[in-house]
């Protein structure tokens, strides 16, 4: 299955309406919390903080990352989801190049960080993504820490 055509959408939290919300927040967790069955604290804190990134097909979100760069660091991509209706048309690809080239605009010149699940990791590295930390299991799931350089995106081309 091929990616449909999709509209990239890039916003903060308050530029949402209510509805648009609450369904990017179900989708969240109805994947992180239910489908990966981990029970954790899904609204974090982060999201007033953060660019909401989103590919939307027949107005529905597709794809979706959140963005946003803490207070001692680079900016981090995190939230990474394609919607189950979605995967296998090769959207996490198209996420992930729209996530870091908003990162480059909204934070130019910084490395970009990302929490990887373990088994993603050769399809971040194909993306310019290196390793920067040891396995490590958070809410059940083996996941590394990993960093894109400055200069990842002449790498990953």
């Amino acid at each position: 299955m091929t990616a449909a055509a999709y509209l990239v959408d890039v916003r903060r939290m308050e530029a949402f309406s209510a509805v648009e919300l609450y369904a990017l927040l179900k989708l969240r967790v109805d994947v992180f919390v239910v489908e990966q069955a981990c029970a954790y604290p899904e609204l974090d804190g982060k999201d007033a903080d953060s660019l909401h990134l989103r590919l939307i097909i027949d107005g529905e979100t597709a794809a979706y990352a959140r963005l946003w760069k803490p207070e001692n660091g680079g900016p981090r991509i995190g939230r990474v989801i394609v919607a189950p209706a979605h995967r296998g048309s090769g959207l996490g690809g198209a996420l992930m190049r729209a996530a870091i080239e908003a990162c480059e605009a909204h934070f130019p010149g910084q490395p970009i960080a990302l929490s990887a699940q373990s088994h993603l990791e050769p399809f971040y590295r194909s993306l310019g993504f290196i390793p920067t930390s040891a396995e490590y299991v958070e809410d059940g799931i083996p996941h590394l820490d990993m960093a894109r350089p400055t200069e990842g995106l002449a790498q990953a081309n």
